[in-house]
């Protein structure tokens, strides 16, 4: 799985929209993550309109690098799950599988974390308009790479330890 070692973050976007049948492709790889109790608790927002694009772009400090991007994945889980606990760790999981799927399509993304600060799930939720039962997660910023970037090498052999 090449994806693993190519992904990047990525923050700058060229001026192309992304085809449907890639967003659906991220979609589908997104919902193929393992979840505690096959609970499933996703549910994902594709926000295309320019408007509220820059309205999420601001919704935190962290945020802006979003304003450019043709498309934002809203990511939300259910808040009534067999084990809430585990929701933000499903959603996780969740993430990790559409960056990794928008990377093997050429495309390029960036996960930048809403939940648990409260205030910021609610200022999401008003500008989407997010219904209740539904709580805001993350953002994901996706398009076509303005530039190719390395990953780093983030292997450090200290930091495993075997136990025989």
């Amino acid at each position: 799985m090449n994806s693993i070692f190519h992904r990047t973050s990525v923050r700058k976007y060229q001026d192309k929209p992304v085809e449907k049948e890639k967003v659906e492709l991220m979609l589908r790889a997104a919902m193929a993550a393992p979840s505690a109790m096959n609970q499933q608790p996703w549910e994902y927002y594709v926000v295309t309109r320019r408007g509220m694009i820059e309205q999420l772009s601001e919704s935190t400090p962290y945020t802006g690098c979003a304003k450019e991007a043709p498309l934002v994945f809203v990511a939300c889980y259910r808040r009534e799950t067999l084990r809430p606990v585990y929701a933000h760790i499903d959603m996780s999981a969740s993430v990790e599988n559409l960056l990794l799927e928008a990377d093997e399509l050429g495309l390029g993304a960036v996960w930048m974390g809403i939940a648990p600060i409260e205030e910021r799930m609610e200022l999401v939720r008003k500008i989407v308009g997010i219904p209740d039962g539904l709580e805001a997660f993350a953002l994901i910023a996706c398009g076509y790479p303005l530039k190719e970037q390395a990953q780093q090498d983030r292997y450090e052999e200290v930091r495993v330890h075997y136990i025989r």
